[in-house]
């Protein structure tokens, strides 16, 4: 089932293997890239055009975790969990720079739902997050363990 932007609170209950959430977008600018970078980042092609154009990125580029950053967003306000989105672990990767003038938007796909054995109000729910610029190019999947809790 395809949940786009719905604003209904969602517990492990109401959610199912395939179920999809896509998210708005997100435009991105060169400022909001070197701020970023200067705070939590700071390397030479996340900060600097000549240095950026000179590295293995060929032109500025966001940090990666910039983009992690971007689809945390993104991915709490189109997945409304009801207690939140509370990760349990992730795995990260990146297939291509994410670069300025970039409009990120990400779909997330339930993968699987795992009810816990010891804790019945709850389970795990296997998300996979993937990012994409405004030309569907992919720039990030994430796949995360999600804590869900169960309706009360």
């Amino acid at each position: 089932m395809e949940h786009p932007g719905t604003l209904k609170k969602l517990f492990l209950d109401d959610l199912a293997v395939g179920d999809t959430f896509t998210s708005a977008t997100h435009p991105l600018d060169a400022d909001q890239v070197r701020r970023f970078a200067a705070e939590f980042d700071p390397q030479p092609f996340h900060l600097d055009e000549a240095a950026a154009q000179a590295s293995l990125f060929q032109g500025l580029a966001a940090s990666g975790w910039h983009t992690v950053a971007i689809t945390m967003r993104l991915l709490v306000d189109s997945l409304p969990l009801a207690d939140g989105v509370i990760g349990a672990g992730a795995e990260i990767s990146w297939a291509r720079p994410t670069r300025p003038g970039d409009r990120l938007s990400v779909k997330s796909t339930i993968l699987s739902i795992t009810p816990s054995r010891s804790k019945p109000d709850r389970g795990i729910v296997v998300v996979e997050s993937v990012t994409s610029n405004q030309d569907g190019d992919e720039v990030q999947k994430l796949t995360s363990k999600i804590v869900s809790f169960r309706r009360r």
